[in-house]
């Protein structure tokens, strides 16, 4: 597995609107770009802040992972994403040394990519996604 760097650091908001107001005023930042997740019960946007973009995750269900989240634990930072140029290879190496894992098989994630999340009881507690984009030379 190669990991090509941090795409995103995803943060549990209630509103993304709402959110924004800080990133504008105190940091000057702006969306670049958005899109609900229908099968997951999402909408996302993401800021971009260099080498590293901040992912906002707001949930549009109360049956969602993210509202969820936000119930039991309140917003804030919910998962680190790393790039990784082969998913199906990330996932059978974490398979082969026994990790767990949130996800058995990739799935679809934002901006056209294909995700998996690895359970935080492997990682330190910290919920990592693994994200190979659909066009490849887009990664970071």
């Amino acid at each position: 597995m190669k990991i090509k760097g941090i795409d995103h650091i995803g943060i549990a908001v209630e509103n993304i609107d709402k959110a924004m107001g800080f990133y504008r005023k105190a940091l000057n930042l702006e969306l670049n770009g958005g899109e609900d997740i229908l099968e997951r019960h999402l909408k996302v946007g993401f800021i971009e802040t260099g080498n590293t973009r901040l992912e906002l995750i707001e949930s549009t269900s109360n049956e969602s992972a993210i509202a969820k989240y936000i119930a039991t634990k309140g917003g804030g930072i919910h998962h680190i994403c790393l790039a990784v140029d082969n998913i199906d290879e990330a996932l059978a190496q974490m398979k082969k040394e026994g990790y767990a894992l949130i996800d058995n098989e990739p799935r679809p994630g934002a901006e056209g990519s294909r995700i998996v999340f690895i359970h935080p009881k492997s990682s330190g507690g910290v919920l990592i996604e693994l994200k190979e984009y659909a066009n490849k030379e887009n990664q970071s």
